[in-house]
C-alpha cells in the first residue's frame, strides 16, 4: 500500500538504510538512462560514422532544453525537503506546482525558437558538410519531443524529493528498454534509419510522461499539482531560483563543454567528432549513476539540515563520499583496462575513431576517481541553500576550469589538448573542493555544539 508520508522517516530511519533506499533505485534508474543514450549511439554508429557524428552534435540542444526542467525541479527538488522537514506542507505543494508547470510553459518556449532556427544552431553546434544533413534528419523528430524530457526531469526531482525513489528508478528503465528495443527496430528492421533512433526515443518518452501522469491522476504522490497552487511570490520563487539558477548554469555548461569539444574536434573531420562524443556518452554513463545517488543524498541533507539533526547530516556526507569514491574508483579503472574494447562498440572499424577515443578513455577513467567527491560537496551547498558555494563550485568542472583549457590547450598541444581538457579540468576542480569544503565543517560543526549546550 502506498505511504502517504513516505520523508516522516529521513529523520528516524539509520541514514545508511536511507541512502540506500533513496540513492541506489535512482542510481540504477540513471544507469538506464545512461545506457538509453548510449544506445542510441551504438545503434545509430553501424550506419557510418558520419551519422554518428550528426546525432551527437544535437546532444547540447537537449541538454540546453531539459536544462528549463532542471532549473524549477532541481531548484524544488532542493527546497521542498527542507519544508518537509519543517511540516510546512502548503509551501511544499505551492513549491512543487510551481516548478512543474513553470517549466513547462519555459521548456514550451524553447523548444518552438531552436526547431524554426535548427540547421545555423546545428552547424554552430559542429555541423559539417558530411554530418549536417543526418543531423537535421534526427533533430526534426528529436526537438519537438523534448517538451516530455522538460516534464519527466521535473516530476523526477519532485519524486526523489518526497522519498519516490523506486518511481524514478522504474521510469528510467521502463524508458530505456523501451528505446533499446525500438532503435534497432526503427532505424534497421523499418528501414527509417537515423530518423528511426529519433522515433525511438519520441516513443519511449511518451511512456515516461504516461506513467508519471497517472503517478498523479492516482493521487500516489504527496504534493497537489493544481494551477491554484501555482505562486510567484517572492517565497516560492526566491529559494527555486537560488537553487535552480545554479543546475540550470551546471546544464548550459554541461552543453557548453560538448559545443566546444564537437568544435575544436570539427576541424580534424567526423571521426574526431565521433570518438570524443562516444567518450562522453561512455562517461555519462558513470557520472549519471553518481549523479543519482547523489539526488538520495541531497533529498536526506536537506531533510535533516532542515530538522537540525547535524549528527545524521554528518553520517550522510561521510558515507557518500565513501561509496561514490569507492564506485568511481571501480568505473574508472574499468576505462583505463579495456578503453579498445569499450570504444569499439561504436565503431565498424575506423581506426581513427577507435584511437582516439581509446585515448581519451584511459585520460577521463583517470581523473573520473575524483568525481564522487566533488559531486558530494556540489550537491551538498545546495540542499543547504548556500547557493553561491553551490553555484561557484559546481560550475568549476565544465566552466571555470574547462572552457579556459579546451579553447587554449588544443593551441598548444592540438588533438591532445582536446582529449585531456575534462581529466584536467576534473582535477583541478577536486582541488579546489577540498579548500571550499573546510569552512563549511567547521560551521556544520558549530551548529551542532550550539545544539548540545
Amino acid at each position: 500500500m502506498y505511504k502517504k508520508n513516505p520523508q516522516i522517516s529521513m529523520g528516524t530511519e539509520p541514514v545508511k538504510n536511507l541512502l540506500f533506499k533513496l540513492g541506489v533505485p535512482i542510481m540504477l534508474g540513471m544507469l538506464f538512462t545512461a545506457l538509453d543514450n548510449i544506445g542510441d549511439a551504438y545503434f545509430v554508429s553501424g550506419l557510418g560514422v558520419s551519422q554518428l557524428s550528426g546525432i551527437l552534435i544535437c546532444a547540447p540542444i537537449g541538454q540546453a532544453i531539459v536544462a528549463l526542467g532542471l532549473l524549477f525541479g532541481n531548484g524544488a527538488g532542493a527546497y521542498v525537503p527542507r519544508l518537509l522537514g519543517s511540516k510546512d506542507m502548503d509551501r511544499a505543494n505551492k513549491v512543487a506546482s510551481t516548478a512543474l508547470y513553470g517549466s513547462l510553459l519555459l521548456g514550451f518556449i524553447a523548444t518552438i525558437l531552436i526547431f524554426v532556427n535548427l540547421e545555423p544552431i546545428l552547424r554552430a553546434l559542429g555541423g559539417t558538410h558530411e554530418n549536417i544533413s543526418f543531423a537535421m534528419t534526427y533533430a526534426r523528430v528529436y526537438v519537438p519531443s523534448l517538451i516530455l524530457n522538460v516534464f519527466t526531469v521535473t516530476m523526477n526531482s519532485l519524486n526523489s524529493s518526497e522519498g519516490q525513489a523506486r518511481l524514478v528508478m522504474v521510469v528510467n528503465v521502463l524508458t530505456a528498454v523501451l528505446n533499446f528495443i525500438l532503435n534497432p527496430v526503427c532505424i534497421y528492421t523499418l528501414k527509417m534509419g537515423i530518423a528511426g533512433a529519433a522515433y525511438a526515443t519520441v516513443i519511449a518518452q511518451g511512456l515516461a510522461t504516461t506513467v508519471l501522469v497517472l503517478n498523479i491522476a492516482f493521487k500516489r504522490s504527496l504534493f497537489n499539482f493544481k494551477i491554484s497552487n501555482i505562486s510567484f511570490d517572492k517565497d516560492t520563487l526566491a529559494p527555486i531560483f537560488k537553487v535552480g539558477f545554479s543546475t540550470l548554469t551546471f546544464q548550459f555548461l554541461t552543453s557548453l563543454s560538448i559545443t566546444l569539444i564537437n568544435t575544436q574536434a570539427k576541424k580534424y573531420g567526423d571521426s574526431m567528432i565521433a570518438g570524443m562524443g562516444a567518450v562522453t556518452r561512455i562517461m555519462s554513463m558513470g557520472s549519471l549513476m553518481v549523479f543519482g545517488f547523489i539526488k538520495g543524498f541531497q533529498a536526506i541533507a536537506g531533510y535533516n539540515y532542515g530538522a537540525k539533526k547535524y549528527d545524521r547530516l554528518h553520517e550522510a556526507i561521510k558515507t557518500s563520499v565513501l561509496w561514490s569514491t569507492v564506485f568511481c574508483v571501480i568505473f574508472g579503472l574499468a576505462m583505463i583496462l579495456f578503453p579498445t574494447e569499450i570504444i569499439s562498440l561504436f565503431s565498424t572499424g575506423d581506426t581513427e575513431m577507435i584511437h582516439i577515443g581509446q585515448q581519451a578513455l584511459r585520460a577521463n577513467g583517470l581523473s573520473f576517481i575524483f568525481f564522487g567527491f566533488y559531486t558530494v560537496y556540489s550537491s551538498l551547498f545546495l540542499a543547504l541553500g548556500k547557493t553561491k558555494e553551490g553555484f561557484l563550485l559546481g560550475s568549476c568542472r565544465q566552466g571555470i576550469c574547462f572552457i579556459p583549457i579546451i579553447l587554449g590547450l588544443p593551441m598548444i598541444w592540438g588533438t591532445n589538448g582536446i582529449l585531456y581538457a575534462q581529466p584536467i579540468s576534473d582535477m583541478i576542480s577536486a582541488v579546489i573542493t577540498v579548500f571550499m569544503i573546510l569552512p563549511l565543517h567547521k560551521k556544520l560543526m558549530g551548529h551542532e555544539r550550539q545544539l548540545e549546550l
